[in-house]
């Protein structure tokens, strides 16, 4: 089994809220990383706002198409 049919089989086995607890504990890792890591947070505030925006409309799309459009 590789890896592509282990993440997909845990998936299956995964409840709405269980995603959202992935992301809030990602959330608080990125920023114990700002907090711990004073270089981290230098890069990260180097980089312009319309780029972390444009990041999140090129990785939103295909969940978008997914969600809604896809049957």
């Amino acid at each position: 089994m590789n890896i592509i049919n282990w993440s997909q089989s845990i998936m299956k086995r995964l409840r709405w809220y269980d995603i959202k607890l992935v992301q809030i504990s990602t959330v608080f890792a990125i920023l114990a990383l700002i907090t711990l890591w004073p270089a981290f947070l230098t890069a990260v505030q180097k980089v312009e706002w319309y780029w972390y925006l444009i990041l999140a409309v090129i990785f939103g799309i295909p969940i978008a198409k997914r969600m809604f459009w896809d049957k």
